[in-house]
């Protein structure tokens, strides 16, 4: 008698967890209906969540993880102790392999804006504009690869398949132009950087939100209509292709890809005007082909200038969202053609910060000078840092994830600022640890944005550009 009763027990608890774990899971999704019902904001429409302190975004980044010390968090602990072991990582190996001592940056610092922030020489362009930079010495990273490292600073994730920030831009604020894309990607002229075409992947978002290509060296194809099809003719075709196109997506609600072809194609039709004028430079001035160095004789630099002066261009005409790329992926000579010094950091950034530090800083001063820097946040990106010491046997630094600097500027962002720091060396984050994902949710917030609100209900998790972490940095805050 005892044992049925026990049995019975057993199997009614069991069977009423069930059931509660089922009216938890109800309870849940209501109450998401219930929040989401009671919520005024809608994305894509250019509502936000609070007020925004800028409207559009121009990401700038270099692949192949830029040196912090060498170019923006001065280390004279570094001169002092050049060529003495690390202090307790005598015998440290890093991404590829054992470290020799430290080494001193190749080039001086110099004070620079009226704090007298200390600067690499090599960029005195950038340096006039330190007083309206804010910051962020003390980032890291969760990966040393370049691969995941570049998609876990544009998307959040280290993994392939998630949302860039651009993408997540688009999704909530929707587009400032009818004729231009929303999101713009411009590639350098050595190519694409590590992973490609996933630093701006829409991901699990609908299609229509991941970024446009274009360059200044890679014109768009076949924007041109025929001179054997009339206007009247043109506009026929498309009627009917809105329609048969129409007609096959609501059959087919699921497939965002379909919707996503359908805008780009209307958009195309709307760029064949738009287009080929936002990347015609002839009616730029010569003094503003002069600022950006266009005319340049290093052909890397003058292709980096055309693209800084396209990134203006589409953001005056309403792109919300620019990455702008400078250099590429690793390639088979370490350095050449992205930021990767593991063997000669002298001669590879001898290369690249000439290309960088003039068309960076003129496309600054040409968003300020045409108002524009009060509702535009500049962000300057890199995947992870360098090693304080030398490779063993090399004249270069390895990957460090463990401490290096991005920067933010413009609407919103409090000039002068530097938050944050890494050791005496530069090997760690010492001072303010800070993530990728405390930058993005800081980002987010300029642009009116609640990071913990903006999310995406995806393979049963609701995911966000900051994950499951992150806060809103007030101390870069103007």
């Amino acid at each position: 008698m005892d044992h049925h009763l026990n049995e019975y027990s057993r199997r009614r608890f069991l069977g009423n967890v069930t059931t509660g774990l089922m009216g938890v899971g109800l309870s849940h999704l209501l109450g998401g209906e219930n929040l989401q019902a009671k919520s005024d904001w809608k994305p894509g429409v250019g509502m936000t969540h609070i007020k925004p302190r800028a409207k559009r975004v121009l990401q700038i980044f270099c692949p192949g993880a830029a040196s912090h010390m060498d170019l923006w968090e001065h280390k004279p602990v570094l001169e002092k102790y050049d060529g003495k072991p690390l202090p307790g990582e005598e015998n440290m190996v890093s991404f590829q392999g054992k470290n020799g001592p430290l080494m001193r940056s190749p080039w001086d610092f110099k004070p620079a804006g009226q704090g007298g922030k200390m600067i690499s020489s090599m960029l005195p362009h950038m340096a006039e504009h330190v007083d309206d930079i804010a910051f962020f010495h003390g980032m890291t990273s969760k990966t040393n690869t370049h691969g995941p490292g570049c998609v876990f600073v544009n998307t959040g994730h280290p993994a392939e398949g998630f949302p860039s920030a651009g993408a997540w831009v688009s999704y909530a604020l929707g587009s400032l132009a009818d004729d231009l894309p929303t999101y713009v990607a411009i590639p350098d002229i050595r190519g694409e950087p590590p992973n490609g075409k996933a630093n701006w992947s829409n991901g699990f978002l609908p299609a229509k939100h991941q970024a446009i290509t274009m360059a200044a060296h890679r014109p768009i194809r076949n924007l041109r209509q025929p001179d054997q099809v009339s206007d009247a003719e043109e506009a026929k075709t498309r009627e009917m292709l809105k329609f048969l196109n129409e007609g096959h997506a609501n059959l087919r609600p699921e497939e965002s890809d379909l919707q996503a072809r359908m805008n780009a194609y209307e958009l195309a039709a709307r760029m064949q005007l738009s287009a080929p004028e936002v990347s015609d430079f002839k009616s730029e001035p010569q003094h503003i082909h002069q600022l950006y160095g266009t005319d340049s004789q290093n052909s890397l630099k003058a292709s980096y200038a055309q693209n800084c002066l396209l990134a203006r261009r589409l953001l005056e005409r309403g792109v919300r969202y620019v990455n702008l790329y400078c250099a590429s992926r690793a390639s088979g000579v370490d350095g050449l053609l992205n930021w990767d010094a593991h063997k000669t950091l002298e001669a590879d950034y001898e290369r690249h910060m000439p290309v960088f530090d003039q068309p960076t800083a003129a496309l600054l001063s040409d968003l300020k000078q045409r108002g524009m820097m009060e509702d535009t946040l500049v962000l300057w990106t890199t995947e992870f840092g360098r090693m304080p010491t030398r490779q063993n046997g090399t004249l270069g630094r390895d990957h460090n994830p463990d401490g290096f600097t991005l920067w933010m500027m413009g609407g919103g962002v409090k000039g002068g600022t530097s938050y944050g720091a890494t050791d005496d060396f530069g090997r760690r984050a010492e001072i303010n640890p800070t993530s990728i994902w405390e930058y993005y949710s800081t980002v987010l917030h300029i642009l009116g944005l609640d990071h913990e609100q903006l999310s995406w209900y995806h393979n049963g998790l609701d995911r966000r550009l900051t994950d499951v972490h992150g806060h809103v940095i007030k101390d870069v805050l103007a």
